[in-house]
């Protein structure tokens, strides 16, 4: 049960940003004991697969903080993103669960390939989230508000991510609140769209009524 919350609260955190939650995983597998990565996941705590992960990072970590530059990197990420989501849910619930019957590690969801979806829909629902409501935040601020709002993604994709590994109950109590997040934000997108379309067809009468 915990796997399952740690791995759906860190495929949550890929949907903002791929590599923090992959990152941290491969970090706290190799230097501590809280998480125990099965043979076929050990990749991911190895010093080449770390180094990629953190300069990868990096460059997300600038280029998501440029108006329209975001944009393009959003649509990079499209395949990315999910990607990241379907593997740390993975990693994370294969042989991760102790049998007390037989005191042999058992995987916290039996089917990889269910882990890999679940992992992506999470990460995906979560990054389309993130990419309409953007443009709303480029437009209304010119720009201005990007870096900040990139900002709070990454803090939230941290925060999320360590809640998943050293907290997974309040992870689980936190997804609840990032299902309401994202109602709340495409009912927003919903009025925001709105309020534009409204304008454009109060513009084009007034300059049909000026014409006349």
């Amino acid at each position: 049960m915990f796997a399952v919350l740690t791995g759906a609260g860190l495929s949550v955190s890929a949907g903002l940003n791929a590599y923090i939650p992959l990152l941290l995983v491969g970090l706290i597998s190799k230097f501590t004991d809280q998480i125990s990565l099965p043979p076929s996941w050990d990749w991911l705590s190895t010093w080449w697969a770390l180094t990629v992960m953190t300069v990868l990072l990096i460059v997300e970590f600038v280029v998501d903080k440029i108006a329209v530059v975001d944009h393009v990197n959003d649509i990079i990420q499209t395949l990315i993103r999910p990607a990241s989501g379907g593997a740390v849910l993975s990693a994370t619930t294969a042989a991760s669960e102790l049998d007390e019957a037989t005191g042999t590690a058992v995987a916290a969801i039996d089917n990889p390939t269910v882990a890999w979806i679940a992992g992506i829909a999470l990460a995906l629902a979560v990054h389309i989230t993130k990419v309409v409501i953007r443009p709303m935040i480029n437009a209304g601020t010119l720009g201005f508000g990007t870096p900040v709002a990139s900002a709070a993604e990454d803090t939230g994709s941290f925060g999320m991510s360590l809640l998943s590994i050293f907290a997974p109950i309040l992870a689980g109590i936190a997804l609840i609140f990032v299902l309401i997040a994202i109602i709340f934000l495409w009912r927003a997108r919903r009025r925001w769209k709105k309020r534009r379309a409204d304008r454009k067809v109060a513009k084009i009468a007034e300059r049909y009524s000026k014409s006349q």
